[in-house]
């Protein structure tokens, strides 16, 4: 459930920009409220909002997505490409350009700089690294476009990130083994995409509640990548290597 809202903000992320993408200059830092404030509520009282200078469409968008090697990726790739293909939307861009370079922080970094070079509009990102992507950053910000993060997103107050409370899914979930295993025990830990915020969070979450349990918990972790087939393997590797 929440893995759809979340593909659900890919959408709307792109209605907004569609609506306030940047002309050639720097964002006005304001306090609110979003253009859809209904959709994107602020993460605290602190959060400031970027408000960019009216430009006219058609808009060029750019996606630059990273790793692409699982189902809701690729559910959320096609999303997106669903949305924008809707009539209402479609008459408001001029193209909209999709790029998945896997788990290469690097390549997914170059894509960004060639959309930068090539005049688009706006650029929504899925970014597999949340710190690599400083200089990108402040090109996109100079350049005056927009620059969106979502799901994993960017370690910057210079770029607008779109997401859930990803650390808190990891508590809750400690919360609850917490709860049916209340002596601490043995705990397969599936991780997701090494280096992405997303993992990080989570993975962060599920273990302050299980330091604070003061219980003892012997956890063994393993990449399964979101993906279902790799998560399969992996668990049952670790199950007959540890019991």
């Amino acid at each position: 459930m929440i893995k759809s809202l979340v593909g659900g903000v890919v959408a709307a992320t792109a209605f907004v920009m569609f609506n306030s993408a940047a002309m050639a200059a720097g964002p006005e830092i304001v306090s609110g409220p979003a253009a859809q404030a209904d959709c994107f509520a602020p993460w605290s009282a602190e959060t400031k909002f970027f408000k960019y200078p009216k430009k006219e469409g058609p808009f060029r968008i750019a996606f630059a997505n990273g790793y692409i090697a699982n189902t809701w990726r690729i559910q959320m790739v096609q999303t997106a490409k669903a949305y924008a293909a809707q009539p209402e939307v479609k008459a408001k861009i001029k193209e909209f350009k999709v790029v998945s370079t896997g788990e290469d922080v690097p390549a997914q970094i170059s894509a960004i700089n060639n959309f930068i070079d090539s005049g688009y509009d706006a650029i929504v990102t899925d970014a597999q690294n949340p710190t690599a992507f400083g200089p990108v950053i402040k090109r996109a910000k100079e350049a005056g476009i927009v620059l969106v993060a979502f799901d994993n997103i960017l370690d910057t107050k210079d770029a607008i990130n779109v997401n859930v409370d990803q650390k808190g899914l990891g508590e809750l979930w400690a919360k609850w083994l917490v709860g049916k295993i209340p002596n601490g025990g043995k705990i397969l830990e599936v991780r997701g995409v090494a280096g992405t915020s997303v993992d990080t969070d989570r993975h962060n979450g599920i273990h302050e509640v299980f330091d604070a349990s003061g219980k003892k918990w012997d956890v063994t972790e393993v990449a399964g990548k979101w993906d279902d087939g790799v998560a399969q393997k992996v668990t049952a590797d670790a199950i007959a290597t540890n019991g």
